[in-house]
């Protein structure tokens, strides 16, 4: 195992590790690997964990007693070297859960590919797993068997021709599917703004720019002032909110999950004048505040005490939004913030805005929802092309 200690510098203390790499069989003398410098002493385990596996002086190069678990522990001691989002190696850890659950006390070299396809299969079939929680299951199996692979700790991948069963959709099933409970109606949008404004100022604001944006949940919340041009009518998106565990002040701003994702929308003139009250309101409170107010620039900030100035938790805004529905008894879909955005789709769709462009301005490239949503919406136009073909033919 390596020695991880501090040492001292004029710059200030600084961490090491030392490695005993075993005896040089031509000096007799002790082989060691010593690697300094690092600022923090969770920086010098990683590096020294990495270290031993290029080394190979864990108990790895024991290959007959070498466990899943074992293995996946050491993949993601590796993983989290590589700077990946704190979101992301949380997801891989969870995926790991699932997989102990059928192999963790396996050695590495007896699990075989029927074992393996029999996981897979029974993650749909009993645990009823979605398509793509099974799909990223399968991934982190990739990436540690791939891991394992490298270190020639197994001789083949189990995991390397396995396929994720697919889901069965029946006549019946796609027949009785409704794309319009994922989304507000026009007039119901009207009818659930109304009431939103009939609560209070913030909550109004939240939902009105949810719906005329399309952005996500964890995107309003994650907003800052400096992300919008009142000038040219423009919002920037970022980042994205990270909070697991609801601790108000332990939160993260991450960058979005893809590249799409960072972009800049025009807004209307609607959003821009409901942001600047909500503006004007914050700074009032701001200036009642004084020193107890946490000014990180937040458009969407807690206004209780010990926590002003911290932004909302996402599921503050999934609160709210069910406290304006018991107000709208019209409305008995099942909704959540994020039907805001397959709201502001539909609305895009009605308006004649392609698929492409509404695609562009959520900030995704492919999304089965937001294509069902626009399909539904413009199958009238589709009617209109059919008929002006069929008028054309019949003139000839």
């Amino acid at each position: 195992m390596a020695r991880v200690q501090k040492y001292e510098t004029k710059k200030g203390d600084r961490w090491m590790f030392i490695i005993e790499n075993g005896i040089d069989p031509q000096t007799g003398n002790r082989r060691r690997v010593v690697k300094r410098g690092f600022l923090k002493q969770k920086d010098a385990k990683n590096a020294a964990k990495e270290m031993e596996y290029q080394l190979g002086v864990r108990n790895l190069d024991t290959k007959s007693n070498i466990t899943f678990q074992e293995m996946a522990e050491e993949w993601l001691s590796v993983y989290q070297l590589t700077s990946r989002k704190i979101s992301t190696v949380r997801v891989r850890l969870h995926e790991i859960g699932h997989l102990n659950q059928y192999f963790a006390q396996y050695k590495l070299k007896d699990i075989n590919k029927k074992m393996y396809q029999n996981m897979l299969t029974d993650l749909k079939n009993t645990k009823q797993l979605a398509h793509n929680t099974i799909s990223g299951i399968h991934g982190t199996a990739r990436m540690i068997f791939k891991r394992a692979m490298e270190q020639d700790l197994i001789v083949s991948d189990p995991s390397q021709f396995a396929f994720i069963p697919k889901d069965k959709k029946t006549v019946e099933d796609i027949e009785n599917t409704k794309v319009e409970d994922k989304y507000l109606e026009k007039h119901e949008l009207k009818l659930f703004l109304d009431a939103a404004k009939d609560m209070d100022e913030e909550t109004y604001a939240m939902l009105f720019t949810l719906a005329w944006t399309g952005f996500r949940a964890g995107e309003l919340v994650a907003l800052k002032w400096k992300d919008i041009d009142f000038v040219e009518n423009t919002i920037n998106i970022t980042k994205t909110y990270y909070n697991p565990k609801n601790n108000t002040k332990d939160y993260h701003l991450l960058p979005p999950k893809t590249a799409g994702s960072i972009r800049k929308i025009i807004v209307e003139d609607e959003v821009i004048k409901t942001l600047q009250r909500h503006k004007i309101r914050q700074n009032e409170i701001k200036l009642q505040i004084s020193q107890e107010y946490y000014d990180e620039d937040f458009v969407f900030a807690r206004m209780n005490a010990p926590y002003f100035g911290y932004p909302h938790f996402i599921k503050t805004i999934e609160n709210r939004m069910k406290a304006v529905l018991k107000r709208v008894p019209s409305i008995t879909k099942h909704l959540t913030p994020h039907s805001l955005r397959h709201t502001h789709t539909s609305l895009l769709a009605e308006a004649g805005v392609e698929l492409l462009q509404i695609m562009d301005r959520l900030g995704h490239t492919d999304d089965e929802t937001t294509t069902q949503v626009y399909l539904h919406i413009t199958k009238d136009r589709k009617k209109e092309a059919s008929q002006k073909f069929g008028e054309l033919m019949r003139n000839l």
